[in-house]
This record gives C-alpha cells, structure tokens and sequence, in this order.
C-alpha cells in the first residue's frame, strides 16, 4: 500500500467524488435520524453531528473516503445518560468523550489497531453487515397507538417493491454505465416514480421533520465540578472506546478497499476534534460508519471532497431543502443499505470456515455473534482474547531442546522458542536436575526472553541444578535478552 499525497487526497475525479458524496448524504439523514431516536434525542442533534462529523474528518482526518457521522454505536451507550440526566449530560458526555480521543491521537496509540488480527476484522465485517440488515426491518413496521406492527397487505407489496426495483437499479446499472453512482440513480429515480404515481410509501418525512437552523456554539449547561465528572466520565470513556474501535477497524478496511495507506493516528485526532465540536453546537456524537462508508466507495468516492461533500449537504438539507429530502421513500434507502449489507458481508469466510485453522474459524464466527446480540466494544475485546490465548497456547508448545553430549559429565541443551508466561511450564520439564549429568550448559542461541515469567524460570532452573549439587551455565543470550536479564538484576552465570 502506498501513502496519498496531499494532490490525490482532494483533486482526482472532482465530479465523481461530488456525486458520492450527494449519494452518501441521502444514506447518512435517515440512519442519524434513526440513531438520535433511540437516544431519546431531537433528530435534529443527530444531523447536526452528522454534517460536523463528517465534514471534519473529511477535511483533517487520516482517511480519505471514509465517511464518519451520529453512529447507532454511539447511541446505544448513551440511552442511560440522556434518561437520566438530560440532554446537557449527553453534550458535555460528547465534549469530554472528543477530548479523550484528541489524547488517544495524541499519543500516537492509533497503531495498536495493528494487533487486531484478520479473523476479528471478518468476524467485526460480517457482524455490521448483519446489523445493517436487520436494521432496515424496523422500515416495514407502522406505529398504531397499541405499539409497532409488520406492514401487511398493499403497503407490504409496494414496500417490497420499491425495495427490490431500488436494488435491481443498483446491481444492474454498472453493467450499462458507471458514470454515475448507481445508488444515487436509484434513491432519485424510485423517488420521482413514488411521487408520480402517489404511491402510499412512508418517506423520509414520516421518521421526522428535519428543517431547521444553523446549529448555535454553547456551552454544555451542566454544572462543571467532580460530581458532573463522575456522571459523565464512565459514558465518555466507553464512548471513545467503542468510537475509536469503530473508526479504526472501518479505517483498516478502507485501507484494504482502495489499496493506499491512511495515518491513524490523525483520523483519531480528527475525530476527537469533530467530537468536541460537535458537543458545543449541540449536536450528537459519533465516529466512522461503516455502511455510508461502503456507499462512498463503491460509489467512487476516494477523495476527501466526497466526505466534505456529503457533510455540507446534510446542512444543506437541514437549512433550505428538507421540502425535498422529506419526500424520498424510505424504501429507496432500505434497498441501498440492503445492497451495502450483502457487499459488506465478507462472504468468501463462509467458504474458508473449514479450510482455515479451527481458532481462527471459532474467532470469525464467535465476533459475528457477539457483535450482533451484544455490541462491538465486547466483540473486538472477545475476539482479540481468544485470538490472543491461542497464540499464547501455540507458542507455548513450540518450546523444545536439542540434547548434545560432551563426555561423560557434560551435556549441552540447545533451546528454540519463545520463553513467556505460558510456555515456562514446558521449559521446565525439558531438563531433569535430579538425574542429569554433572556439568549442564544451556545454549540460548535460538531462544527468545519474552518477559518477567521467563527470567524467573531461568532462575528457578538455576536454584533447581544447585539444590541437586550441579553446576548450570547459560550461553550464548542475545544482547537483547542479556539487556532485559541486566534490568532485572540478573546474573546467569556458573551456578
């Protein structure tokens, strides 16, 4: 993969880019809408934190065409707060949760996405892509004052629909012609076919009425002392928490999808900085969304014009074209998010399940369950646990001696491996103090010190040979693992 230069990041394929970001905003309104909803917010804060989200990021992130808003993610952290505090908690949750990321970037901790291993990446894939999915079924619902019920009869029908001539527009218009994204054609054109038939669909305006004004810069109205803290501090550091895992695994992706190789670090930055922004002009927070992302790209959008795009238009919407926004059948959206959901799901795993290693195999599958009944925070967390203990397991086998004898009284044990915590049991039983030979040097040509546990083996063998009456050398350590034995005050020699 290759860095972009700042000339590719905003210049290639200007009109193109423009055009994703339009599609991408028409994507992005009904999922905020959707998502400050279940936060017991105005839609309106969902929108605000949506175009300054996305419209950041876009401009200073680490990540051309990734696209970030009010994430469902987010939203679900902070149900709790808003019921129980008000919506200034959540502001000032917003603010300090942006701080913390600011620190995360700061830090230069957005590398540790790196130890996330590919199975976890797959299994985080197909968990968001069944999310996606089972997210647009609350669509085929209506509300009545006895609660929502499933869509029956005529407006089942054209519901369905209008849902699959969506997705057969997007499917098959590449194959006529790609100069325009298909998922743009498809929102326009099942909207003007809804409204010239007057066809009874829910549209965009029967989630909510998204007019308004240009969000105002304020102070969080929250008392500022230790007892607000102690509110807000727990949902802002699981808000960071989970908005930075979000963004990082969605910006591996996009690093995978477009070949070229973003700074993480900087989007962490950027993110935070929208964050806290977005908490003073009362808006919602969020972080990268990985189903408005997939539509940017597949929609052509590379640049950062697309994500800038796609953030002013949500303004746009919110300041002088609600009128229109509100009339687009919500069906349109569905069969776009649908056709995102079916591309985003890594289907090529279901193929390999039984090819690659079982660990690997439980690892995919256990995230995608785990993302989709739980959240992604503990997914990720359960992933990279399991993906860790077993790499711990394997290594820990691999440890082993070849046994060279020199005379009578001498043997020579020659150690390959890694020596850590889970393999020192095994390192122990490779020698037998109690009826070896008198003189024993152990060679650690090929053997690599990994942490405390291991000096302390080394240690209890050497105790182990002297309570026995005889004698134990180590040669042959690597200035690397005789630098660690130096730190911690030990001296291996002739025991």
């Amino acid at each position: 993969m290759k860095s972009q230069t700042l000339r590719e990041q905003w210049l290639p394929n200007l009109p193109g880019n423009v055009l994703a970001g339009l599609t991408t905003s028409f994507a992005l309104v009904p999922e905020c809408i959707a998502f400050a909803l279940v936060a017991q917010v105005n839609p309106l804060m969902g929108l605000y934190g949506a175009f300054i989200l996305c419209a950041l990021t876009a401009i200073f992130g680490g990540r051309p065409g990734m696209i970030s808003g009010a994430a469902g993610s987010m939203a679900v952290v902070i149900v709790a707060l808003v019921v129980q505090h008000g919506v200034q908690y959540l502001l000032a949750t917003v603010v300090l949760g942006g701080v913390l990321m600011m620190l995360f970037g700061l830090l230069r901790l957005g590398k540790l996405i790196r130890m996330v291993p590919h199975p976890v990446m797959i299994g985080f894939v197909n968990g968001l892509a069944i999310i996606i999915a089972m997210a647009q079924l609350e669509h085929f619902k209506r509300a009545t004052p006895q609660g929502d019920v499933w869509l029956q009869g005529t407006p089942l029908a054209i519901m369905c629909a209008l849902v699959a001539l969506t997705m057969l527009i997007v499917y098959g218009l590449p194959r006529v012609t790609k100069a325009v994204p298909p998922a743009l054609v498809a929102i326009v054109g099942v909207g003007l076919l809804s409204q010239g038939l007057h066809l009874p669909t829910r549209t965009l305006g029967d989630m909510a009425h998204i007019a308004g004004a240009l969000p105002s810069l304020h102070l969080p109205h929250v008392p500022f002392d230790l007892e607000t803290l102690g509110i807000v501090f727990p949902y802002a550091s699981l808000m960071a928490m989970v908005g930075l895992l979000e963004t990082l695994l969605t910006f591996n992706l996009t690093d995978e999808i477009t070949q070229t190789r973003g700074r993480p670090n900087r989007e962490c930055l950027a993110l935070g900085v929208s964050n806290v922004v977005s908490g003073m002009f009362g808006g919602m927070g969020g972080c990268a969304m990985i189903g408005q992302t997939m539509i940017n790209l597949s929609s052509g959008g590379r640049s950062r014009v697309s994500g800038a795009t796609a953030g002013i238009m949500i303004l746009l919407f919110v300041l002088c074209l609600s009128p229109l926004i509100e009339r687009i059948p919500l069906a349109a959206l569905v069969g776009v998010m649908l056709v995102v959901a079916q591309q985003t799901f890594a289907w090529g795993s279901l193929r390999v399940l039984g090819k690659v290693p079982r660990n690997d195999a439980l690892v995919i599958v256990a995230v995608t369950v785990i993302t989709v009944f739980t959240d992604l925070a503990v997914a990720v967390m359960c992933g990279i646990v399991i993906a860790a203990l077993n790499f711990a397991w394997q290594h820990a086998r691999e440890i082993r001696a070849d046994v060279h004898e020199n005379g009578d009284d001498a043997r020579t044990y020659v150690l390959h491996g890694t020596l850590f915590f889970a393999s020192t049991a095994n390192f122990q039983d490779l020698f037998q103090p109690l009826t070896d030979v008198h003189r024993i040097v152990v060679d650690c040509r090929h053997l690599h010190v990994a942490d405390h546990s291991a000096i302390v083996a080394f240690e209890a063998l050497r105790e182990r040979y002297r309570k026995s009456g005889r004698s134990l050398c180590f040669v042959n350590l690597s200035p690397r693992n005789q630098h660690l034995l130096e730190r911690a005050g030990v001296s291996l020699v002739e025991a």
